[in-house]
């Protein structure tokens, strides 16, 4: 099998399961006890918050790592506890974690704006500056990555914008597809930076908050006050080991394999035949991700084709397949584009393997296309 679909999900790393195994086994107690077990695996969660913090060059000082059950929950956490009053801004290319938790808002009683894209999947930084300077805007939550076509907006400058516009301003951000994949230090001013483990060869079920030391945050559940009375309930200590042992790898080997990914992406993009599809993505988005659209075929139907050669991809946001079109790809300008395949990258993958896929590609997408053609 030729896996291709690494932003809906990755493998789990055989290495980090085999490091973090202990903790399913002989190093099973529970965090929140008194007696030696407990207190040792509340330090092992202790070192995984450190090195997520330092990752991203947090100082923990001013921030501090709340662990959650995925990206969703921590988009969910940020904008349910910020988004009360005044104006909430974010963009029209948000992962549903955060477009349908704004949709909830307005149910609230919330006033929400959703900032339009470039071509590619990025924010138009005009217009939202604009909005915010507009006045009576109180948080602002900007995607690092865009989970379909790998637009980065540069949330480093959008959050300092913001702020020297209006320094309360909550700024938040979803750093799912961006964690572990590209250089990136946190700037100050960014709030609230969601994660998510299972996007960087770690387990499902696990993810985290990174927040502001000073902001006040409201619990989505309640019990015995774990993490900081963030998030009550007992550590998924295996799911966190696991999450803090896979980071550990990609920042140790990051600007190696984000220019491996890159070299991949171009072959793809070089190899895929430019009469059969047109490309979403562009130069500026993540090499992890590779947007494109089958002319005048159905993603779905290409994808399906493509599983009797081996060959994996997306069509599309997995949290969103069951929408016919995308919302993201018509806010690119692509008005009822259902061709839309998302090839996203991992750095294991070979040469041969990307070329095989660009190949399987071009021939699917050509059947089809002699097919539409009589």
């Amino acid at each position: 099998m030729i896996y291709l679909d690494n932003a809906a999900t990755t493998q789990p790393s055989a290495e980090v399961l085999k490091k973090a195994e202990k903790f399913n086994g002989e190093c099973f107690f529970n965090p929140s006890a008194l007696y030696r077990g407990g207190l040792d695996n509340n330090k092992e969660i202790s070192e995984a918050r450190e090195f997520i913090l330092k990752s991203l060059g947090a100082d923990a000082k001013e921030f501090e790592c709340v662990f959650t059950s995925c990206g969703s929950e921590s988009d969910n956490q940020a904008i349910f506890s910020c988004a009360k009053r005044g104006i909430a801004v974010t963009t029209a290319g948000e992962h549903a974690a955060v477009h349908r938790s704004f949709a909830e808002l307005k149910n609230r009683g919330v006033e929400t704006r959703f900032v339009s894209l470039e071509k590619n999947g990025a924010v138009n930084t005009r217009e939202l500056l604009e909005i915010v300077a507009g006045g009576n805007v109180r948080f602002v939550s900007v995607i690092h990555v865009n989970n379909e076509t790998g637009a980065v907006n540069d949330v480093n400058f959008l959050a300092d914008a913001v702020k020297k516009i209006d320094k309360k301003i909550v700024f938040h951000s979803d750093g799912v597809q961006a964690y572990g994949k590209l250089p990136f230090r946190l700037s100050p001013n960014i709030d609230l930076y969601s994660v998510s483990a299972h996007k960087i060869n770690a387990l499902k079920g696990t993810g985290a908050l990174i927040k502001r030391k000073n902001l006040a945050l409201t619990p989505l559940i309640y019990g015995g006050g774990q993490e900081y009375g963030l998030r009550s309930g007992t550590e998924n200590v295996f799911g966190i080991k696991a999450f803090e042992y896979a980071a550990q790898e990609k920042y140790e080997n990051l600007e190696t394999y984000c220019e491996k990914v890159r070299g991949l992406n171009e072959r793809m993009r070089n190899a895929l035949d430019g009469e059969l599809f047109d490309f979403i993505s562009d130069e500026k988005c993540s090499p992890y991700i590779l947007s494109l659209s089958a002319k005048g075929a159905k993603g779905e139907v290409v994808m399906h084709m493509l599983e009797e050669f081996g060959v994996i991809v997306g069509n599309g946001s997995a949290c969103s397949s069951k929408n016919r079109f995308s919302r993201v790809i018509e806010a690119c300008g692509r008005k009822n584009d259902d061709g839309v395949i998302r090839i996203s990258f991992n750095p294991y993958l070979t040469e041969f393997e990307v070329l095989f896929a660009a190949e399987k590609l071009n021939e699917c997408a050509a059947k089809l296309a002699k097919i539409i053609k009589k």
